[in-house]
């Protein structure tokens, strides 16, 4: 027996942060329990800074008291301080921060304290922040001139160390680009994982919606019927008229043990909740018992099925589709005969529902209840229309193609 090949692992097998599965993936993850705090976060950089850049501050300080000692002095505190603008002010931070870097520079001697720490917190914030044009140009600008005045004041700078400072640089931006570009990408992912769980949200409510739109509909159609039947006969033939009430009571039953099932899965967060009735869900065995409701309420239903197994999604779309048609022929169509037909044509599954009453395919195309039907055959790669029937009421159409992959 051949096994399949192994996955081979590498960077080529790994997911874009944009491929579907790399969404649901990270959708799908426990929120983190560790976030650092945005005050910390603001902070950080600053202690850092500071504790860098100030001890050798103060030590040439107390060493060679002048100005330039001073000077450097106060440069180590206010630089690191500058970064608590980052968050409202990310362009001025990062072009006086630049201009702190480069007085430093000048003033300090080719071994007098370690560089400019606060200048590549300065560059990797403001490019994070979305201030990419104020740090490359507050940065270079700032460097060229360093350089020149340098070159004027005679300053004795070795070539290695204006070179190892430009790519000093040059790695900080690369760094402080590849943050923002990580953080636009965070952002993305959380807007898509928002939004396909808006989607989930918003396709679960619309099919609870037409569940409960078809289970309602049809009893309580029903029970208007049969009502209007009892209050009828009530005095005049009892016996008809307790046979009405005994079909209220079994319909309604039915009606409010498949609302509860409905409710008791949404109640329950892992699945079924155990005080709701389980109510098998309908399929093609129920269609005679539905157009047998449907014939004593006085209209005529001739059903012709020649499908009798097919997927639980097909059945369920199927006799939704029928019990909503047959619901609209009692409610609307004011007929006498119905015909219900399910048969297999051209590789799909073909319900026709038809009646010889007065009702118009225009008449209902706005509905809730065909929206539902044409929603049920479009989510199994059907299509559903509302035509003229040859009797001259309405013929509902629907297609649901041959698949195994509809379980």
């Amino acid at each position: 027996m051949r096994h399949p090949p192994r996955l081979q692992r590498g960077w080529h097998n790994q997911p874009r942060w944009d491929d579907e599965r790399f969404i649901e993936r990270l959708s799908m993850r426990p929120p983190q329990q560790f976030r650092m705090k945005p005050r910390l976060r603001l902070l950080l950089p600053v202690i850092v800074s500071l504790i860098i850049q100030l001890p050798a501050a103060m030590f040439w300080l107390v060493r060679t008291p002048d100005l330039s000692t001073i000077v450097a002095a106060v440069l180590a505190v206010v630089g690191p301080l500058a970064l608590l603008a980052a968050r409202r002010f990310p362009g001025p931070m990062i072009a006086f921060v630049a201009a702190a870097a480069c007085v430093d520079f000048i003033l300090a001697g080719p071994t007098q304290g370690p560089p400019f720490i606060a200048l590549a917190f300065a560059i990797v914030l403001a490019i994070a922040r979305g201030a990419r044009v104020w740090a490359w140009a507050s940065v270079g600008a700032t460097w060229i001139a360093t350089v020149t005045i340098g070159l004027v004041l005679g300053l004795e700078w070795h070539p290695a160390r204006i070179a190892l400072t430009t790519l000093g640089i040059l790695i900080v931006f690369g760094v402080g680009e590849s943050v923002r570009t990580r953080r636009e990408q965070y952002r993305e992912v959380s807007r898509l994982i928002a939004q396909r769980r808006q989607s989930e949200v918003q396709a679960e409510r619309v099919r609870i919606a037409r569940e409960l739109h078809d289970v309602l509909a049809h009893s309580l159609s029903q029970i208007n019927v049969q009502a209007g039947v009892g209050l009828h006969l009530m005095d005049k033939q009892p016996a008809k008229a307790a046979e009405a009430l005994a079909s209220i009571k079994e319909t309604s039953k039915t009606a409010l043990d498949e609302v509860r099932s409905v409710l008791g899965i949404l109640r329950a967060e892992g699945g079924q909740d155990p005080s709701a009735p389980l109510v098998p869900e309908p399929d093609l065995s129920r269609l005679p018992g539905l157009a047998a409701s449907v014939t004593s309420q006085g209209v005529d239903v001739t059903l012709l099925t020649e499908v009798t197994t097919a997927p639980k999604a097909v059945q369920l779309a199927i006799y939704r589709i029928v019990q909503e048609s047959l619901t609209n022929v009692v409610r609307h169509a004011n007929a006498k005969h119905a015909r219900v037909s399910v048969r297999i044509d051209a590789g799909d599954y073909l319900v026709e529902v038809g009646d010889d009453g007065s009702g118009a395919a225009n008449e209902l195309s706005g509905g809730r209840g065909l929206l539902g039907m044409r929603e049920r055959a479009e989510l199994l790669g059907g299509t559903l229309t509302t035509t003229t029937s040859e009797a001259g009421g309405l013929l509902v159409t629907a297609r649901i193609p041959l698949r195994e992959d509809h379980e």
